[in-house]
């Protein structure tokens, strides 16, 4: 490994978000995922939340729309919604869910600076009733047109790029919040893949 991808990879490690994470509920597309899994790269979420409580367990992710993002990211994979949600609570205070409710807030309105999970739900389905249940509250992304829906993927691009906005504003990419022993181990596992 060449001097330059090594520094490569400490500096996308210093950028790493500790506080901001994504979940897919039953999303089919394994396409979709692989490409939120770009977005997450691109922006510095590090962990990703997959929940299927209807559908299998996904296996493989498409690798010409993610770039092969997943072997930098953190795959948790749940198939129990409530499990799910009980390993969000640790590391994020605030989760919210993608849905179209007359007490949604808009991704506007939602503190990115605070420790927050998103969840998006399936391309036909949008998020489940029990994961609304467990979520603390429910956003929109505004929209001007007929179709009040966007694919997952641009639904998730937009949503995190704002919260990228938010935390950049707010001085969190020059703040390291990930334990130098995780630093250490994502370090040695990317050179591993590398």
């Amino acid at each position: 490994m060449t001097p330059e991808r090594y520094n490569r990879m400490l500096s996308v490690i210093k950028n790493r978000q500790t506080n901001l994470t994504v979940v897919m509920e039953n999303v089919n597309d394994p396409h979709n995922i692989s490409a939120v899994m770009r977005t997450c790269d691109a922006v510095g979420i590090q962990d990703i939340y997959i929940l299927n409580t209807k559908i299998a367990k996904h296996d493989y992710f498409g690798v010409k729309s993610s770039s092969s993002a997943a072997k930098w990211l953190t795959v948790y994979q749940f198939t129990n919604a409530q499990e799910c949600f009980t390993a969000l609570r640790k590391n994020y205070n605030k989760i919210y869910t993608t849905h179209l409710s007359s007490d949604a807030v808009s991704l506007y309105d939602i503190d990115f600076t605070d420790s927050v999970a998103l969840v998006f739900g399936n391309e036909h389905d949008g998020v489940s009733e029990e994961t609304i249940a467990l979520a603390d509250g429910n956003f929109i992304i505004p929209q001007l047109g007929f179709i009040k829906s966007l694919n997952i993927s641009v639904a998730c691009a937009v949503s995190i790029y704002e919260a990228h906005r938010q935390k950049m504003a707010a001085g969190h990419y020059k703040e390291q919040t990930m334990s130098l022993e995780r630093q250490e181990t994502l370090l040695k596992n990317w050179c591993a893949e590398d």
